[in-house]
């Protein structure tokens, strides 16, 4: 019998095998050097060894390079050393579906005939801007037994709160018109707390919750592992590769200036 296994460096660290609680490292600084470990000890304690994986969810960002960059490059080393399939997925389209299960356990999701809950998922990309992407409720386009990920109302992009908000204000204006009862817009993820102040003012405003769908523990791993499943079947081998979203700090060197007259070296790039 075989498992599924889950490695995410979106946001600090989260590996673990579908079925059982993750391990989670939230230390920015140090996740990247225990993730190896953590691996190994996520597949130990869910009874399993490394040959019984076949298959592997990476999580694709988007998030900042470097700790994007370990986890993937962790999946891959994996993947090409024990045969397992290696599914990609990106950090905010799984969380519309958990918003429709945490409303669900609430009692405040309606019915989505009648109560269209839009989630604006969210993920902190530190410069004073967000990831962001806005979907609709899987339930509101498929009905109550989903089998395909939502397709999103604005896709996945970065931007500065205030511009979101006036972007998400656009979309739900444009949505609402479509459609008959109430919409709410539930801001969910990593940087929502943060910046709820704008965020505030985006019309139609429900629940701001900062935590993600990884933070859910085994059954956060679940709806990430499933919604990779299905993105699979719509994009048939579609590469695994890290969403940065924003464009390198790295540039082209300049030519060296010319010295006293004389032609000067020029640097290569």
């Amino acid at each position: 019998m075989g498992c599924t296994l889950v490695i995410d460096t979106s946001f600090g660290s989260t590996v673990g095998v579908v079925g059982h609680e993750p391990i989670v490292e939230t230390d920015s600084r140090t996740h990247v050097e225990k993730l190896q470990v953590n691996i190994a000890c996520a597949v130990e304690q869910a009874g399993f060894a490394p040959q019984d994986i076949n298959t592997i969810v990476a999580g694709v960002g988007p998030a900042p390079f470097t700790g994007l960059r370990a986890g993937i490059v962790a999946a891959k080393a994996l993947a090409f050393a024990t045969g397992a399939k290696l599914l990609g997925q990106n950090a905010l389209e799984p969380q519309a579906q958990w918003n429709a299960i945490r409303r669900g356990k609430k009692g405040t999701l309606g019915d989505p005939r009648s109560r269209h809950v839009l989630t604006l998922a969210v993920n902190d990309a530190r410069r004073r801007q967000l990831y962001f992407e806005l979907c609709a409720s899987p339930a509101a386009d498929q009905g109550p037994d989903a089998s395909a990920p939502a397709k999103p109302l604005i896709a996945m992009d970065i931007d500065y709160p205030a511009s979101i908000v006036d972007r998400v204000n656009q979309a739900v204006e444009a949505y609402a018109a479509d459609v008959d009862g109430d919409v709410i817009v539930d801001v969910i993820g990593h940087g929502a707390r943060r910046y709820a102040s704008v965020l505030a003012d985006i019309r139609h405003l429900g629940d701001i919750d900062d935590e993600s769908v990884l933070d859910q523990g085994a059954q956060g791993l679940s709806i990430f592992a499933a919604e990779a499943l299905l993105n699979s079947g719509l994009h048939l081998d579609e590469p695994v590769e890290p969403l940065y979203l924003r464009r390198p700090d790295a540039e082209i060197p300049a030519p060296l200036k010319h010295v006293l007259g004389h032609e000067g070296a020029e640097r290569n790039a």
